[in-house]
């Protein structure tokens, strides 16, 4: 069968048993696509999450992970609840270069001179299994934000996810108090 599980950032880059996790679906699943969401999207305001597409196999000796398709659509992505919450559109590049049921003519939009913004980008198995406890955390975008001080958000939108934020981790705090009594 077919799957896409949404999951938080650690579980890309966790090592001990999250390495071995990541290990056996990559040997036992064809893990084809990873889809990097912007924070607050499935989970709490600051929550980085992930969308990770595979098909189930029958049991094999060699991996059925050839290669793994990573579209960013995190870094220089900025999106709050209120005022610019994520619609449809706004994945439509994704879901055109996604290719369902021709994932053979994928073709990426990333190259290191001629396009290093592009956001569709191929990772081999053996570069995958090379990369330090077998991460899934990829990422090759520069971050804007961090680079250009001149090119801030607006200070409303600033303390808007700082509110955001700040109720996110109390609702977080309320359930484990909840969760004491």
């Amino acid at each position: 069968g077919k799957a896409a599980v949404v999951l938080p950032d650690n579980v890309l880059f966790e090592g001990g048993a999250g390495e071995t996790v990541r290990k056996k679906l990559m040997e036992t699943t064809d893990l084809h696509t990873i889809l990097r969401l912007p924070t607050g999207i499935f989970y709490a305001n600051g929550v980085k999450a992930n969308v990770l597409f595979f098909d189930g196999k029958p049991s094999s000796k060699k991996s059925w992970t050839k290669e793994v398709w990573v579209y960013d659509y995190r870094t220089n992505i900025h999106h709050t609840l209120k005022k610019n919450p994520l619609k449809l559109q706004d994945l439509q590049e994704f879901i055109d270069l996604y290719q369902e049921g021709n994932t053979g003519k994928r073709k990426e939009t990333y190259h290191a001179e001629s396009n290093p913004e592009g956001r569709w980008r191929k990772f081999t198995y053996e570069e995958i299994l090379a990369r330090d406890k077998t991460s899934l955390d990829i990422t090759w975008l520069k971050d804007q934000s961090l680079a250009d001080l001149d090119n801030l958000p607006e200070p409303d939108e600033i303390a808007v996810d700082i509110v955001e934020n700040i109720e996110s981790a109390l609702e977080s705090f309320r359930t484990i108090v909840n969760s004491l009594k």
